[in-house]
């Protein structure tokens, strides 16, 4: 432990040496070989050196202040903790990043030039026979916390990816980041490229203040140039599935008091489970931001909650659908690309539907999983078709569950009366809660199919029931809707629209569901529109939803010539 200490001494001294000699516009072309000229102006304008980095293993707070002193250094402020950091130490170690409590002093240092910079000092203290001192030796060896930084000035969003740009020009590769709340700043890193001359190889760039945005485009960056371990926390992602919906079924989070922390073992002893086996989740769920860990014990954060029952928004239904049978019918997903047939349909011998009106249990956690996702319904009430319906007019849900939409349509829209048509089952669930709502006096509820369509409605609705059915049911449905519909009526469809551009989103995913579990699809705009078309109406207009949905609205269409 001796050698140790005075081996971090010995690279704390020969850090400060190196602040002390180094300016910003000799270290950037060290650092990035080939930068000169108005490109390295422009850096030295846009950015300070700032510090060099390097991470310590005092056995006590004693120890780290006596490496300070030994090398003419002080501290004038106390440690502060190192989020970043801690993060990366955990991921590299695999630890959960609550164990590992990581500070940060920023001693200053008087240099050659006048300046004042500093040495950043990273502390995981390393008590003697701990189980740290493993991972410790291992960070000595290697240094991957030794860094040289500069600090932002004038932190606009364009400055910063155009600094990003610079660096990448110049060979340095994108090396991770993060945001550290604690103090309000936002860290770049990047990796010199292999020739590289000022005996560092990690660079950071410090921004003051939030720049999560920029940021996680540097991080993508980050994380395609590693596809060993891109691909590698993809193959896991079942395990992410089955976590959040044993967490869930366990009924953990309902155990969990939403003030105070809990230990492992309380919250075992709640539940009725082996608490070193529960321990072993807990530490799995805080990693992905499920739970936060402090001296008190594990409590849940924003995102966490949400499993919770009584949660506003809960999302407990879902994680047990995901988890539960659309889980299991997942395996059979190489089925249905190599037969066509639906997976779910193969594994249970029906189709969702049947199967889950022939289990009470199951219905109604189907019924709550579709209501989960009501933050897609959120600016509905307020589009035009609505606000603009006259006095009395009757709005159809058709399909509508729970009665989750249709019963946030009346609340407003008092003017406005309601029809929910579904199955009998899912008949009884919207009633009991449109009453507690206080809507009965203005909704009717109807059990039957989408031949039983009333007419002369004003307004008609049908909410991800499209993405349900393949595309000769669903000419079918519409061609319901289209004899219900008079004249003058509206139809407002509700869906995840696939993007044309092939971007990113929720629809994308979606569509892979649909396929495999029910035998449905998503669909781009204009596949929607050839839809109503076939069935005599027309696409008038489509605006965005939350949670990447989209409301398309839908009018029969006019006779030629008129």
């Amino acid at each position: 432990m001796i050698t140790a200490l005075s081996g971090d001494t010995s690279r704390l001294r020969a850090t400060v040496d190196f602040v002390k000699e180094q300016d910003t516009a000799t270290l950037l072309p060290l650092l990035l070989p080939g930068l000169d000229g108005p490109e390295l102006r422009t850096l030295a304008e846009r950015c300070d050196f700032s510090h060099a980095a390097l991470l310590l293993f005092p056995p006590d707070a004693a120890a780290l202040d006596a490496a300070l002193a030994a090398c003419g250094l002080a501290a004038h402020a106390p440690p502060r903790p190192s989020v970043v950091v801690r993060e990366r130490l955990a991921a590299r170690h695999r630890r959960a990043a609550a164990q590992l409590d990581v500070t940060i002093v920023r001693p200053a240092v008087h240099c050659h030039d006048g300046t004042r910079r500093m040495v950043e000092v990273f502390a995981l203290t390393a008590p003697a026979g701990s189980d740290l001192e493993t991972l410790a030796a291992h960070e000595r060896e290697h240094q991957h916390e030794a860094h040289v930084a500069f600090e932002v000035r004038a932190p606009d969003p364009l400055v910063l990816r155009g600094l990003c740009a610079t660096f990448a020009r110049y060979g340095a590769t994108p090396g991770g980041g993060g945001y550290n709340p604690h103090e309000n700043g936002t860290v770049f890193y990047f990796t010199a490229p292999a020739q590289a001359k000022a005996g560092y190889r990690r660079v950071e760039l410090y921004v003051p203040g939030d720049h999560r945005d920029v940021l996680a485009a540097h991080l993508q960056e980050h994380r395609t140039r590693q596809p060993a371990e891109s691909l590698l926390r993809l193959l896991t992602g079942a395990w992410t599935t089955q976590a959040l919906a044993a967490f869930t079924r366990l009924e953990v989070p309902d155990a969990m008091d939403t003030q105070r922390g809990a230990d492992a073992g309380q919250l075992a002893r709640r539940t009725g489970v082996s608490a070193p086996h529960l321990a072993t989740l807990l530490r799995y769920l805080t990693m992905l931001g499920i739970l936060h860990e402090d001296r008190d014990g594990f409590r849940l954060t924003d995102t966490g909650r949400l499993l919770r029952a009584d949660a506003d928004g809960s999302m407990r239904a879902l994680a047990l659908m995901y988890g539960g049978p659309f889980y299991e019918s997942f395996a059979g997903l190489e089925h249905t690309v190599r037969t066509g047939q639906t997976a779910f349909d193969h594994h249970f011998g029906e189709n969702h539907f049947d199967h889950f009106a022939r289990d009470p249990r199951l219905a109604e956690l189907f019924d709550q999983s579709m209501a989960a996702g009501a933050r897609m319904f959120d600016p509905l009430p307020a589009h035009p078709v609505l606000t603009a319906a006259a006095d009395g007019a009757t709005v159809v849900d058709i399909a509508g569950g729970n009665g989750e939409l249709l019963g946030r349509i009346l609340s407003a829209h008092p003017r406005l009366h309601g029809l929910l048509l579904e199955r009998p089952h899912t008949v009884e669930m919207a009633r009991r809660l449109l009453d507690a709502a206080g809507h009965s006096g203005r909704c009717t509820l109807r059990a039957g199919d989408f031949a039983d369509l009333p007419a002369g409605a004003d307004v008609y609705l049908l909410s991800r029931v499209l993405h349900d059915w393949d595309d000769d049911r669903c000419r079918e449905i519409l061609r319901h809707c289209a004899r219900a519909m008079p004249d003058t009526a509206d139809l407002l469809v509700v869906e995840r629209v696939l993007p044309a551009d092939g971007s990113a989103s929720l629809a994308t995913a979606w569509d892979l569901h649909m396929m495999c579990n029910v035998g449905g699809r998503e669909r781009r705009a204009d596949h929607y529109a050839r839809l109503f078309a076939d069935a005599g109406l027309t696409l008038v207009d489509r605006a965005p939803l939350p949670l990447d949905g989209s409301v398309l609205h839908v009018r029969k269409t006019a006779p030629t010539g008129t």
